[in-house]
C-alpha cells in the first residue's frame, strides 16, 4: 500500500495510490495504528494523481539521521566504522515534499550535496522497543535525501547547522507499507545521471537495530522519520539542478536545486 499525503485545492489530506488515482482516507493513518495491518476506512473520494499536489508523507515531530551507516560512505570519507549508531536530528521545518525546492543557502562560502537515504515512517508510539519488535511500530518506508552543506558541518564540528536548513530535508513521495527494507537498492541521481547506488544490505546497523537503539533514547512519535544512512558517491549540487532518489520498491523522489532570493 502507497500512502500519501495530498492537496487537491483545500486542506491536505491523506489518501492511498489506487493505480492512477489517489483515494483519500477518513482520518490519518496514524490515528489507526493501534492494530496492525493498517485497515484503511476511505472517505468516498477519489482524485486523478495528475491533479493533486503530492506533499511530504507525513509531519514529523522530528527527524532522527544516521550518520556514517553503510560501509561504502565509511570508506569513502575515511572515517571508521562506529560502535554504536551515530546520530543527529533535522528540524521538521526543514521537510519538503515531492517536487519542491531545495533552496541553497544564504553563504559567503557553500557546498550543498544531495544524500540519498531510505527513510523509517513511525507509525505508533514507541520507547524502548526490542530489535525483535522494532519493525512492528513502523507504518512503512520513504525515500529520503538527507541534504548537507559541507563548510558549517567541517567548521562546527557537529551537524546542527550544516543539516537543519529549511529544504534540506526532501520526503516522499509517498509511504509504502509493503516492503522488506533489508536488502533495497538505494540511489540518487544528478540531472539523470547515477551518483549513488549501493543497497541496504550495506548498512552498518540495520533497520530493526537502528529502531531499537533510538527509541532506547528519546520517544519516537507517529509520522517520526528516521532516516538510515547514505552510501558513498555524495556531491556537490548547483542551482539548476535536478536530484532524484530512488529506492527500489518504493519509488522516486525528485526535487529542484534554487538559489536563494
Amino acid at each position: 500500500m502507497q500512502i500519501v499525503r495530498f492537496t487537491a485545492g483545500g486542506r491536505p489530506k491523506y489518501g492511498v495510490l489506487d493505480g492512477r488515482f489517489v483515494r483519500s482516507l477518513q482520518t490519518s493513518p496514524f490515528a489507526q495504528r493501534n492494530s496492525a495491518p493498517l485497515q484503511p476506512k476511505y472517505d468516498g473520494n477519489k482524485c486523478r494523481l495528475d491533479e493533486v499536489k503530492l506533499l511530504a508523507p507525513c509531519t514529523p515531530s522530528k527527524l532522527v539521521c544516521l550518520g556514517v551507516n553503510y560501509r561504502s560512505h565509511a570508506i569513502e570519507i575515511g572515517l571508521p566504522m562506529p560502535p554504536v549508531p551515530l546520530i543527529f536530528l533535522k528540524p521538521p521545518t526543514a521537510v519538503i515534499g515531492p517536487e519542491d525546492k531545495i533552496v541553497l543557502p544564504r553563504l559567503e562560502k557553500r557546498r550543498v550535496d544531495y544524500e540519498a537515504e531510505l527513510g523509517i515512517v513511525i507509525g505508533r508510539r514507541t520507547k524502548e522497543i526490542s530489535k525483535e519488535q522494532a519493525k512492528a511500530c513502523v507504518l512503512g518506508y520513504t525515500c529520503f535525501n538527507d541534504v548537507s552543506e559541507r563548510y558549517a558541518q567541517k567548521s562546527d564540528g557537529q551537524w546542527t547547522r550544516c543539516k537543519g536548513f529549511d529544504t534540506f530535508a526532501p520526503i516522499g513521495p509517498w509511504i509504502e507499507t509493503e516492503v522488506d527494507p533489508d536488502d533495497l537498492q538505494v540511489e540518487s541521481y544528478l540531472n539523470g545521471e547515477v551518483r549513488q547506488s549501493a543497497r541496504t544490505s550495506d548498512l552498518i546497523f540495520g533497520i530493526a537495530d537502528v529502531i531499537s537503539f533510538v527509541s532506547g533514547i528519546m520517544t519516537l512519535l507517529p509520522g517520526d522519520v528516521i532516516a538510515t544512512g547514505t552510501p558513498s558517491g555524495i556531491g556537490k549540487m548547483n542551482p539548476g539542478d535536478v536530484v532524484e532518489i530512488k529506492i527500489e520498491n518504493i519509488g522516486t523522489l525528485k526535487n529542484y536545486v534554487i538559489d536563494h532570493e
